[in-house]
């Protein structure tokens, strides 16, 4: 008995103490406070023709912190797979110039991924809290993940076909400056093993798929020549990949109205969770889920705080993370739950 806890204090401590490389976040995600913003492009344009490669031009203005106007020249286009198509507002990449952003709160922000609200109603304004939180509770677990910054957001169509609007959204940290910040580089590898990936954090991220009930990823090449749907890759010299997730709207926690579960997983909805972490990686999972149980306060106090939510939303967001815990908490229920649910394979084919 003594030993195994001597192991899971010695495990506990790896993935507790933050990466000795990592720098601080940019300016830009260091607040979690929303962040007002007028953005004015041809939203019209934007919207019904949508293109990937084509750029439109818009402005995005802002308060800085002496309260002074600040507005800065922007490139708009579309982006996104599923939300491209299926919603009716779809999500956005944002093109500043270096230039401009010199100096100001958006200093090395280049370029941005904005997610946007789906569809215009009241659920899919919270879908946006939420998968916001999502990132937000990853971001409290390891500093190994994309920064977010949430905005409220005024936007302005520049050919006066819509009318004004206020809804939320927010800003995911681009893949380069978590590169810079991580002492890594980005990486467009196809890992095809489980053991190419560095083990105690592509576990802690498996077991934090399974608090948000999330199938929608996979870290690895697969069967079909598919790779590492919704997890970037990065790399330095002489060490193992870094596996980060994004994308979260597939998951219980979010709960979108068009959300379903992979096929051939045995669930039902979305709302069921299915550990998706490797066997390969059970070593860790203790070490793992000691690390959940030590910031839960964190993580209910997010829900807690996070002005916009409704009290339903937020009642309902605190009961899921209760069931998590009840889980967490018990050790032959880890084990039932995702120990002996882990996923055998270990590479493609």
């Amino acid at each position: 008995m003594k030993r195994v806890f001597v192991a899971v204090v010695i495990l506990f401590t790896v993935l507790a103490v933050p990466d000795a490389h990592a720098a601080p976040p940019d300016p830009l995600f260091q607040d979690d406070a929303a962040l007002r913003v007028e953005i004015t492009a041809p939203f019209s344009r934007l919207i019904n023709e949508r293109p990937k490669d084509i750029e439109f031009q818009g402005s995005f203005a802002y308060k800085g912190p002496d309260g002074a106007a600040v507005e800065l020249d922007l490139q708009i286009r579309t982006r996104g797979k599923y939300r491209h198509t299926n919603c009716d507002f779809p999500p956005m990449y944002l093109n500043f110039r270096r230039s401009q952003v010199a100096g100001t709160l958006f200093d090395q922000q280049n370029k941005l991924k904005m997610v946007v609200h789906c569809k215009d109603s009241g659920r899919y304004q919270q879908s946006v809290l939420r998968e916001y939180l999502a990132y937000r509770i990853l971001n409290s677990l390891t500093d190994k993940s994309f920064q977010v910054r949430l905005l409220d957001v005024t936007y302005v169509d520049s050919e006066n076909r819509r009318p004004r609007m206020v809804r939320s959204a927010f800003l995911i940290e681009h893949e380069n400056r978590l590169a810079d910040r991580l002492d890594r580089q980005r990486l467009n590898i196809f890992p095809e093993r489980v053991t190419d990936i560095q083990a105690d954090h592509l576990n802690l991220t498996s077991v934090f798929q399974y608090l948000i009930g999330n199938t929608d990823f996979s870290p690895i090449l697969g069967s079909q020549g598919e790779c590492c749907h919704n997890y970037s890759m990065f790399g330095a010299d002489g060490d193992l990949l870094l596996a980060i997730p994004y994308d979260f709207d597939m998951s219980g926690f979010v709960n979108t109205p068009y959300a379903r579960p992979e096929t051939g997983l045995g669930i039902d909805n979305v709302r069921q969770r299915l550990y998706q972490g490797f066997c390969e990686n059970n070593r860790y999972v203790e070490a793992s889920v000691s690390e959940f149980l030590q910031t839960r306060d964190t993580l209910y106090a997010l829900i807690t705080d996070l002005r916009g939510l409704d009290q339903s939303v937020r009642e309902r967001l605190a009961a899921y993370l209760d069931e998590f815990y009840e889980t967490a908490g018990d050790p032959q229920a880890v084990q039932r739950e995702m120990v002996e649910r882990c996923i055998q394979k270990t590479g493609a084919g």
